[in-house]
Protein backbone atom coordinates (compact mmCIF):
# COMPACT_ATOMS: atom_id res chain seq x y z
CA UNK A 1 0.00 0.00 0.00
CA UNK A 2 2.63 2.13 0.70
CA UNK A 3 4.77 1.51 -2.14
CA UNK A 4 1.46 2.23 -4.32
CA UNK A 5 0.54 5.53 -2.82
CA UNK A 6 4.15 6.32 -3.42
CA UNK A 7 3.87 5.39 -7.10
CA UNK A 8 0.69 7.74 -6.93
CA UNK A 9 1.92 10.86 -5.47
CA UNK A 10 5.27 10.79 -7.69
CA UNK A 11 3.91 10.69 -10.64
CA UNK A 12 1.42 13.79 -9.97
CA UNK A 13 2.64 16.03 -7.75
CA UNK A 14 4.92 17.61 -10.43
CA UNK A 15 2.77 17.88 -13.40
CA UNK A 16 -0.22 20.13 -12.53
CA UNK A 17 -0.22 23.41 -11.65
CA UNK A 18 -3.01 24.92 -10.33
CA UNK A 19 -5.04 27.84 -11.77
CA UNK A 20 -4.66 31.69 -9.72
CA UNK A 21 -7.45 32.22 -7.56
CA UNK A 22 -9.53 35.04 -8.32
CA UNK A 23 -10.94 37.08 -5.89
CA UNK A 24 -14.98 37.72 -6.99
CA UNK A 25 -16.37 36.24 -9.67
CA UNK A 26 -20.02 35.52 -10.07
CA UNK A 27 -21.57 32.17 -10.36
CA UNK A 28 -22.60 30.15 -13.85
CA UNK A 29 -25.73 28.66 -13.62
CA UNK A 30 -26.74 25.34 -15.96
CA UNK A 31 -30.21 26.34 -15.33
CA UNK A 32 -31.92 28.96 -13.63
CA UNK A 33 -31.98 28.89 -9.74
CA UNK A 34 -35.41 29.51 -7.58
CA UNK A 35 -32.98 31.90 -5.42
CA UNK A 36 -29.42 32.91 -5.63
CA UNK A 37 -26.75 31.21 -3.09
CA UNK A 38 -24.58 33.97 -1.99
CA UNK A 39 -22.93 33.50 1.17
CA UNK A 40 -19.22 35.06 2.20
CA UNK A 41 -17.34 32.23 3.97
CA UNK A 42 -13.89 33.13 6.00
CA UNK A 43 -10.80 30.72 6.33
CA UNK A 44 -11.58 30.96 10.22
CA UNK A 45 -15.58 30.38 9.77
CA UNK A 46 -14.48 26.96 7.25
CA UNK A 47 -12.01 26.30 10.45
CA UNK A 48 -8.81 26.19 8.21
CA UNK A 49 -5.47 26.46 10.08
CA UNK A 50 -3.06 29.26 8.92
CA UNK A 51 -1.87 29.12 5.71
CA UNK A 52 1.93 29.16 4.75
CA UNK A 53 4.72 25.81 5.46
CA UNK A 54 3.31 23.37 7.54
CA UNK A 55 5.13 20.44 8.32
CA UNK A 56 3.94 16.96 7.86
CA UNK A 57 0.76 15.66 10.44
CA UNK A 58 2.30 11.93 11.98
CA UNK A 59 -0.13 9.15 10.93
CA UNK A 60 -2.23 8.48 14.68
CA UNK A 61 -2.04 5.27 15.85
CA UNK A 62 -4.15 3.53 18.69
CA UNK A 63 -4.29 1.29 21.35
CA UNK A 64 -7.13 -0.89 20.82
CA UNK A 65 -8.54 -4.05 22.57
CA UNK A 66 -7.95 -7.27 20.95
CA UNK A 67 -9.64 -10.43 21.21
CA UNK A 68 -7.42 -12.54 23.51
CA UNK A 69 -7.33 -9.65 25.66
CA UNK A 70 -10.35 -7.74 26.56
CA UNK A 71 -9.08 -5.38 29.39
CA UNK A 72 -7.27 -3.74 26.45
CA UNK A 73 -4.05 -5.07 27.66
CA UNK A 74 -1.51 -7.28 24.87
CA UNK A 75 1.90 -7.98 24.19
CA UNK A 76 4.36 -5.72 23.12
CA UNK A 77 3.73 -7.19 18.88
CA UNK A 78 0.21 -5.84 19.58
CA UNK A 79 -0.41 -2.96 21.60
CA UNK A 80 -0.56 -0.68 19.01
CA UNK A 81 -2.83 -1.09 16.15
CA UNK A 82 -5.44 0.99 13.80
CA UNK A 83 -8.31 2.30 15.96
CA UNK A 84 -11.57 -0.37 13.70
CA UNK A 85 -14.74 1.83 14.79
CA UNK A 86 -16.70 0.09 11.36
CA UNK A 87 -19.88 -1.69 11.62
CA UNK A 88 -21.01 -4.99 10.25
CA UNK A 89 -24.13 -5.82 8.85
CA UNK A 90 -25.40 -9.89 10.00
CA UNK A 91 -25.62 -11.98 7.12
CA UNK A 92 -28.00 -14.58 7.76
CA UNK A 93 -27.87 -16.44 4.73
CA UNK A 94 -25.49 -17.56 2.34
CA UNK A 95 -24.85 -15.66 -1.27
CA UNK A 96 -23.70 -19.04 -2.91
CA UNK A 97 -26.40 -21.90 -1.45
CA UNK A 98 -28.78 -19.65 0.30
CA UNK A 99 -28.12 -22.04 3.52
CA UNK A 100 -28.25 -20.55 7.06
CA UNK A 101 -25.70 -18.95 8.38
CA UNK A 102 -23.89 -19.09 11.57
CA UNK A 103 -21.48 -16.14 13.22
CA UNK A 104 -18.21 -17.04 14.66
CA UNK A 105 -14.46 -16.94 14.30
CA UNK A 106 -13.44 -19.05 11.60
CA UNK A 107 -9.72 -21.26 12.45
CA UNK A 108 -6.78 -18.76 12.20
CA UNK A 109 -8.77 -15.41 12.08
CA UNK A 110 -9.68 -12.59 14.41
CA UNK A 111 -13.12 -11.38 13.38
CA UNK A 112 -16.12 -13.05 13.77
CA UNK A 113 -17.80 -14.02 10.59
CA UNK A 114 -20.72 -15.41 8.94
CA UNK A 115 -20.09 -19.08 7.76
CA UNK A 116 -23.04 -21.02 5.41
CA UNK A 117 -24.31 -24.00 7.73
CA UNK A 118 -24.30 -25.95 4.99
CA UNK A 119 -21.26 -25.07 2.50
CA UNK A 120 -18.99 -24.33 4.40
CA UNK A 121 -18.29 -20.50 2.32
CA UNK A 122 -17.22 -17.96 4.50
CA UNK A 123 -19.13 -14.01 3.85
CA UNK A 124 -16.09 -11.50 4.13
CA UNK A 125 -17.35 -7.77 3.73
CA UNK A 126 -15.18 -5.29 2.62
CA UNK A 127 -15.43 -1.45 1.98
CA UNK A 128 -17.43 0.23 -0.51
CA UNK A 129 -15.00 2.26 -2.91
CA UNK A 130 -16.08 5.88 -3.98
CA UNK A 131 -14.80 7.53 -6.40
CA UNK A 132 -15.07 11.15 -8.21
CA UNK A 133 -13.98 14.52 -9.37
CA UNK A 134 -13.22 17.54 -8.07
CA UNK A 135 -13.35 19.64 -11.43
CA UNK A 136 -11.90 23.14 -11.51
CA UNK A 137 -12.99 25.35 -14.58
CA UNK A 138 -12.24 29.58 -14.37
CA UNK A 139 -11.02 29.59 -10.84
CA UNK A 140 -14.30 27.71 -9.81
CA UNK A 141 -15.47 24.07 -8.79
CA UNK A 142 -18.64 22.15 -10.08
CA UNK A 143 -20.83 21.02 -7.47
CA UNK A 144 -24.44 18.93 -7.82
CA UNK A 145 -27.47 18.94 -5.80
CA UNK A 146 -28.38 15.93 -5.14
CA UNK A 147 -31.89 14.76 -6.39
CA UNK A 148 -31.68 11.39 -3.83
CA UNK A 149 -31.47 10.97 -0.45
CA UNK A 150 -29.37 10.58 1.60
CA UNK A 151 -28.78 14.17 1.95
CA UNK A 152 -31.46 15.47 -0.55
CA UNK A 153 -31.18 18.65 -1.63
CA UNK A 154 -27.45 19.41 -0.34
CA UNK A 155 -24.40 19.94 -2.76
CA UNK A 156 -21.59 17.23 -3.54
CA UNK A 157 -18.84 16.94 -5.82
CA UNK A 158 -19.88 14.14 -8.50
CA UNK A 159 -19.22 10.79 -6.89
CA UNK A 160 -20.19 7.28 -6.69
CA UNK A 161 -19.72 3.92 -6.04
CA UNK A 162 -17.05 2.18 -8.35
CA UNK A 163 -18.18 -0.43 -10.20
CA UNK A 164 -16.81 -4.25 -11.15
CA UNK A 165 -14.60 -3.80 -13.54
CA UNK A 166 -13.46 -0.34 -13.86
CA UNK A 167 -10.59 1.09 -13.00
CA UNK A 168 -10.84 4.07 -9.94
CA UNK A 169 -10.54 7.11 -12.79
CA UNK A 170 -12.80 5.10 -15.19
CA UNK A 171 -15.15 5.14 -12.42
CA UNK A 172 -14.96 8.98 -11.16
CA UNK A 173 -15.41 9.96 -15.27
CA UNK A 174 -18.65 7.93 -15.38
CA UNK A 175 -19.69 9.36 -12.09
CA UNK A 176 -19.01 12.68 -13.51
CA UNK A 177 -21.16 12.12 -16.28
CA UNK A 178 -24.19 10.37 -14.96
CA UNK A 179 -24.36 13.31 -12.31
CA UNK A 180 -23.21 16.36 -13.59
CA UNK A 181 -23.72 15.75 -17.55
CA UNK A 182 -20.01 16.72 -17.97
CA UNK A 183 -17.44 15.03 -20.08
CA UNK A 184 -13.92 15.83 -17.88
CA UNK A 185 -10.42 15.40 -18.33
CA UNK A 186 -8.35 13.74 -14.45
CA UNK A 187 -5.33 15.47 -13.86
CA UNK A 188 -4.44 13.98 -10.72
CA UNK A 189 -5.11 12.10 -7.65
CA UNK A 190 -6.25 14.66 -4.90
CA UNK A 191 -7.26 12.89 -2.05
CA UNK A 192 -7.95 9.23 -0.29
CA UNK A 193 -10.19 9.56 2.42
CA UNK A 194 -11.15 6.14 4.45
CA UNK A 195 -14.46 6.72 6.42
CA UNK A 196 -14.39 3.09 8.70
CA UNK A 197 -17.43 3.71 10.50
CA UNK A 198 -19.42 3.24 7.73
CA UNK A 199 -17.23 1.08 5.39
CA UNK A 200 -16.39 3.20 3.18
CA UNK A 201 -13.27 4.85 1.17
CA UNK A 202 -13.14 7.64 -1.00
CA UNK A 203 -10.60 8.91 -3.64
CA UNK A 204 -11.06 12.39 -5.38
CA UNK A 205 -9.30 13.22 -8.66
CA UNK A 206 -8.60 16.62 -9.88
CA UNK A 207 -10.05 17.24 -12.86
CA UNK A 208 -11.34 19.98 -15.66
CA UNK A 209 -14.21 19.81 -18.21
CA UNK A 210 -13.41 19.10 -22.28
CA UNK A 211 -16.10 21.27 -22.86
CA UNK A 212 -18.16 24.02 -20.70
CA UNK A 213 -21.31 22.26 -20.99
CA UNK A 214 -22.84 20.29 -17.94
CA UNK A 215 -26.64 19.33 -16.59
CA UNK A 216 -27.56 17.69 -13.88
CA UNK A 217 -28.43 13.65 -14.31
CA UNK A 218 -31.26 11.87 -13.00
CA UNK A 219 -29.51 11.80 -9.40
CA UNK A 220 -29.15 15.83 -9.25
CA UNK A 221 -31.75 18.42 -9.85
CA UNK A 222 -29.16 20.93 -10.09
CA UNK A 223 -25.76 22.15 -11.01
CA UNK A 224 -23.64 24.54 -10.55
CA UNK A 225 -20.02 26.17 -11.02
CA UNK A 226 -19.14 27.90 -7.43
CA UNK A 227 -16.76 30.52 -7.13
CA UNK A 228 -14.65 29.63 -3.87
CA UNK A 229 -16.03 32.49 -1.57
CA UNK A 230 -19.21 31.05 -2.33
CA UNK A 231 -19.01 27.25 -1.97
CA UNK A 232 -22.05 26.57 0.43
CA UNK A 233 -20.12 24.86 3.11
CA UNK A 234 -23.32 24.66 5.46
CA UNK A 235 -24.85 22.84 2.66
CA UNK A 236 -23.09 20.29 1.87
CA UNK A 237 -23.86 16.49 1.48
CA UNK A 238 -21.50 14.85 3.54
CA UNK A 239 -18.36 15.53 5.89
CA UNK A 240 -16.40 14.05 2.78
CA UNK A 241 -16.93 16.64 0.80
CA UNK A 242 -16.27 19.06 3.72
CA UNK A 243 -12.90 18.08 4.16
CA UNK A 244 -12.17 17.69 0.29
CA UNK A 245 -12.80 20.88 -0.16
CA UNK A 246 -11.09 22.55 2.54
CA UNK A 247 -8.24 20.86 1.35
CA UNK A 248 -8.35 22.21 -2.14
CA UNK A 249 -8.63 25.64 -0.83
CA UNK A 250 -5.75 24.93 1.53
CA UNK A 251 -3.68 24.30 -1.57
CA UNK A 252 -4.82 26.85 -3.57
CA UNK A 253 -3.40 29.60 -0.71
CA UNK A 254 -0.25 28.00 -0.82
CA UNK A 255 0.07 27.61 -4.46
CA UNK A 256 0.52 24.21 -5.44
CA UNK A 257 -1.33 21.13 -5.60
CA UNK A 258 -0.65 18.18 -2.75
CA UNK A 259 -2.06 14.59 -2.39
CA UNK A 260 -4.02 13.39 0.52
CA UNK A 261 -4.42 11.04 2.62
CA UNK A 262 -6.53 10.91 5.60
CA UNK A 263 -9.10 9.22 8.21
CA UNK A 264 -12.22 10.77 8.90
CA UNK A 265 -13.80 9.45 11.86
CA UNK A 266 -17.62 9.75 12.24
CA UNK A 267 -19.63 10.49 15.63
CA UNK A 268 -20.69 7.43 16.78
CA UNK A 269 -24.78 7.89 16.23
CA UNK A 270 -24.75 11.12 13.85
CA UNK A 271 -26.31 11.23 10.61
CA UNK A 272 -25.01 11.62 6.90
CA UNK A 273 -26.55 15.04 7.10
CA UNK A 274 -24.75 16.07 10.43
CA UNK A 275 -21.40 17.32 8.39
CA UNK A 276 -19.23 18.71 11.02
CA UNK A 277 -19.74 15.61 13.55
CA UNK A 278 -16.07 14.07 12.31
CA UNK A 279 -12.22 14.43 13.01
CA UNK A 280 -9.52 13.95 10.52
CA UNK A 281 -7.20 11.48 12.00
CA UNK A 282 -4.15 10.55 10.58
CA UNK A 283 -3.38 13.42 7.90
CA UNK A 284 -0.77 12.66 5.03
CA UNK A 285 0.24 14.70 2.50
CA UNK A 286 3.02 15.27 -0.29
Amino acid sequence: MQKALHMIISSSSSSFIFPRLLKKCNNYNCINASSPISSSITTSSLLLPPFGPRRLRPFRAFVTRSESNPDGSSSPSTSVAFQSTGNTRKINFCQSCGGATKHEIPDGEEKTRAICTLCGKVAYENPKMVVGCLIEHENKVLLCKRNIQPSHGRWTLPAGYMEMGESATEGAVRETFEEAGAEVQVLSPFAHLDIPRIGQTYIIFLAKLKTPHFSPGPESSECRLFALDDIPFDSLAFSSMVVTLNLYIEDLKIGRPKFHYGIINKRPGTSPSAIQAYTLDGHMQS
